[in-house]
């Protein structure tokens, strides 16, 4: 099967978020079991400065270097429109011709198959940077006999982001005007680009399975519940997998001590380096919480922030890594200036750090308000982190009581009660070395989650 990929970013050439982790390893995953797959994403000024990575150029606009074995990644170039910081945005907010952007993106991405007489099976979109490709291909492309019997997928990471531009801005799209409808692409008067994928593509995906029915509610669908609804028939989740070449502790190079499942007792010096370099107590027989995430409500900060204190009170540390708004910022420096030996506050981005809280912590918080996926679960399973979460999406899909602690009312009560359970299990001597053996036994490679889209890629739409 010939297969492209359309993503916005792509590991390691660049990245903002997970969609970057999916469209960089799904992509491998399906070569590994028989496929043909290129990737065609923007050529950003990041990509320019990737190391260990040959760059071939095959004309003035694209140039392509190879992942995988065979894995062509097109890049589509434009000094105009790419040749800047910030993949959407910068400190001021979103570029102001996103639109422009990334309409030419997917224009040329489609030109670009003809260019090099790639025919695929399946175009599988990601997100609303690349949601004008099914609607392109649709109408002004399906006269072209090039373009015809190819079928779309589309797949939501996040449906938060949508990519709403004002109704002035759609002569830009070069689309008929028949197109800016209830039914098509207008949304409360403006353009919706997410809608567009929605609306025009053969298959919808989202990254869990319960994350896909979440998404057709009205408290989860953010206005697109309708629309999901109607195609519901055609709706999918799978679950994200976990790059186990990046993510393990038997071959992490940034962890103070390599571990596996049977020599998980020298975790214990991953956790003593962790609290080292943190300017923790060397305390090794009370528990060590982390957390790894954009300081954010939707992460469930507000939970945290509530009963912080309370938390602080308890026999535990904490050491937390991210950035985001200002007000968590600054409550949560407050707590680092009253309880300096309980909570170490990382506010940055740092790889190296991430990866020594992964293996160091004990207890990993992810408290979201929803989730479509997530990784953070996933990683710290394999390394016997004990992952804490509120049942939603993709968290209340990996995670249960026989690997994790999880709560299934999001209010600030119940999250403290969950983390003083949480510490009465780690204080059990059975109970706890029972529960990280079934966590690190878990396997979630994308392997598995190739398996189920080669086969949705066969699917009929309905």
């Amino acid at each position: 099967m010939k297969i492209v990929f359309c993503a916005s970013e792509v590991v390691p050439f660049a990245k903002t978020g997970g969609l970057a982790d999916v469209a960089g390893a799904l992509p491998i995953a399906l070569e590994n079991q028989g496929q043909e797959v290129i990737v065609v994403m923007p050529g950003y000024k990041a990509v320019q400065n990737v190391k260990n990575i040959k760059s071939i150029r095959l004309n003035d606009k694209i140039s392509y270097s190879i992942i995988g074995k065979n894995v062509k990644v097109y890049f589509i170039e434009n000094d105009k429109y790419f040749n800047r910081d910030g993949l959407y945005g910068d400190k001021n907010g979103d570029h102001p011709d996103n639109l422009e952007r990334f309409s030419y993106y997917c224009k040329e991405a489609l030109n670009l198959l003809k260019e090099i007489n790639f025919k695929p099976d399946m175009i599988h979109c990601h997100d609303w940077q690349s949601g004008l490709i099914p609607v392109y291909l649709k109408t002004t492309y399906s006269q072209d006999q090039f373009y015809k019997n190819i079928r779309t997928m589309f797949t939501i990471h996040n449906i938060g982001y949508q990519g709403l531009f004002s109704r002035q801005e759609f002569p830009k799209l070069g689309l008929d005007w028949s197109l800016f409808t209830m039914d098509t692409l207008e949304f409360y008067d403006k353009i919706n680009i997410l809608k567009g994928g929605l609306v025009f593509s053969d298959l919808i995906t989202t990254v869990s399975a319960t994350y896909s029915k979440e998404i057709q509610t009205k408290e989860f669908g953010f206005g697109l519940e309708s629309i999901l609804l109607k195609r519901r028939e055609s709706v999918s989740g799978i679950l994200n997998g976990l790059d186990y070449s990046v993510w393990d502790p038997a071959t992490d190079k940034f962890i103070a001590k390599n571990y596996s499942l049977k020599t998980v007792s020298d975790k214990g010096k991953c956790k003593e380096d962790l609290q080292k370099a943190c300017k923790l107590p060397l305390e090794k027989d009370i528990p060590l919480f982390g957390i790894v995430s954009r300081l954010a409500e939707q992460k469930g900060f507000d939970l945290l922030a509530a009963d912080i204190d309370k938390i602080c009170k308890l026999k535990a540390q904490l050491v937390i890594l991210g950035t985001g708004d200002l007000k968590y910022h600054q409550l949560l420096e407050g707590m680092v200036k009253k309880y300096p030996k309980v909570i170490s506050l990382n506010l940055k981005f740092d790889d190296c750090l991430a990866h020594k809280i992964y293996a160091g912590t004990d207890i990993f918080l992810m408290p979201s308000k929803y989730e479509p996926c997530g990784l953070g679960q996933l990683i710290s399973l394999k390394y016997g982190t004990i992952p804490l979460v509120f049942k939603t999406g993709g968290l209340a899909d990996t995670v249960n009581k026989d690997n994790g602690f999880i709560f299934d009312k999001y209010d600030p009560a119940e999250l403290l009660k969950t983390i003083k359970k949480s510490i009465e299990v780690y204080k059990d001597g059975k109970k706890w070395p029972d529960l990280r053996f079934k966590a690190m036994k878990c396997d979630f490679s994308w392997a598995e989650s190739a398996k189920k889209y080669i086969e949705l890629y066969g699917k009929k739409a309905k």
